[in-house]
């Protein structure tokens, strides 16, 4: 068994973390300073192949494959973990979604488009007092009439909506019928009827933000459904599953630079005459915040590997996300401590580890929730309330 990157990992990882310290670092104080949305960054990302790794070339893609897009947003996450919102709407949940469950006619319209940054994506499937039991409270519906579907309803939490050009959408097409009467739609913002509304989280900054989303009598023709009508759980769960590669990937990012700050750090800080790094109790965090970050990362490459082998790694997914969101708000809390109230201060980036470390903590399936899929499938209760991972994340068709 060879743990080693290979020369094309080695040589993605470098272009990567280059790309990371010229284009991102050097330049993205000024967008978060005039919370102006980085879409040159995304494109030029795009340029270089970040957000087609996964897809074939037919469409643009580089066919890199899962292992190559971790260690991608990895990199990208570690310089700001602000741009790791890109990889779920650019190369996983949005564009991927499109891929696995689209007409060819869908997939030629959007898939590049979206690879290349040319359209802005998003996912929007939770809504206001949801959550986790996304089907349970979903109360957003698609009535068919004619040629078209008539959606109402409205979104929480949804991230670009305010930029998005195209979504995925799930709402009830049969209000009676529980998780079996969602469906998936493919939107276009454009369209009379959609309005999104920045949510003001003052922690993550204005520069990329999750929005409010409202349907009012929102017409799409009905070629726009993705996938057949009832579908739309399964599909939901499916791109969830793949979203959970970049989750953890983004937050391994997050863990390796608080370590990577937090060694600087405690080299040049002085106190009592020597380095801090000197002192046991920080020598014992900084202990712990390179060998949980080093088996977070080993989580998440392996569920990219299987996933590389053809393989769903549903269960390995659930592992690495839980895993990596624990690793990373211990290791920025970690950080926090060594830098004292230096910490606290924009001159470190510090505080922006901590804030997106506890907000992917529990997005995209809380610790929680996690904890609960991961111990039903380990007991062996299959049946238990939906909770077992294969039947709450379906394989892809």
């Amino acid at each position: 068994m060879n743990f080693d990157l290979s020369e094309e990992n080695l040589q993605v990882k470098s272009m990567a973390a280059s790309f990371a310290q010229n284009e991102i670092a050097a330049k993205i104080k000024e967008y978060e300073k005039e919370g102006r949305f980085p879409r040159e960054i995304l494109r030029k990302m795009a340029d270089v192949g970040m957000f087609g790794a996964t897809f074939p070339e037919k469409y643009g893609g580089s066919e890199l494959g899962f292992l190559n897009l971790a260690i991608i947003a990895e990199e990208i996450s570690k310089a700001h973990p602000a741009l790791g919102y890109a990889f779920n709407m650019q190369a996983m949940t949005c564009p991927f979604t499109i891929l696995n469950w689209g007409t060819e006619e869908q997939i030629e319209k959007y898939v590049s488009r979206l690879i290349k940054t040319e359209l802005i994506g998003m996912f929007a499937l939770t809504e206001s007092g949801g959550g986790s039991d996304a089907a349970g409270s979903m109360k957003t519906t698609a009535r068919l009439e004619g040629d078209e579907y008539v959606i109402n309803g409205s979104k929480t939490f949804i991230t670009f909506a305010d930029q998005a050009d195209v979504g995925i959408l799930f709402a009830k097409t049969d209000v009676n019928a529980g998780h079996r009467g969602i469906s998936a739609f493919i939107i276009e913002t454009d369209r009379p009827g959609y309005t999104a509304k920045p949510i003001e989280i003052s922690s993550l900054g204005k520069m990329m933000q999750s929005c409010e989303v409202f349907f009012e009598d929102y017409r799409i023709p009905k070629e726009n459904l993705l996938g057949k009508e009832g579908e739309g759980f399964k599909i939901a769960m499916n791109a969830l599953d793949y979203g959970r590669l970049t989750v953890p990937a983004r937050l391994v990012g997050i863990a390796q630079g608080c370590v990577d700050e937090s060694i600087r750090y405690a080299k040049e800080r002085v106190v009592g005459g020597k380095p801090i790094g000197e002192y046991q109790m920080i020598k014992q965090k900084i202990a712990v915040m390179v060998v949980e970050t080093e088996a977070a990362r080993l989580l998440t490459y392996r569920s990219a590997y299987l996933k590389d082998k053809g393989e769903a790694a549903t269960r390995e997914s659930s592992y690495s996300k839980y895993f990596a969101s624990e690793v990373a708000v211990k290791a920025a809390r970690y950080a926090l401590e060594i830098f004292g109230g230096n910490g606290i201060t924009d001159e470190y980036p510090i505080m922006k580890y901590v804030n997106y470390a506890n907000m992917l903590h529990f997005g995209e399936g809380s610790a929680n929730i996690q904890r609960i899929l991961i111990a039903d499938d380990a007991l062996g209760w299959k049946n238990a309330n939906r909770h077992n991972i294969k039947q709450r994340f379906p394989l892809a068709r």
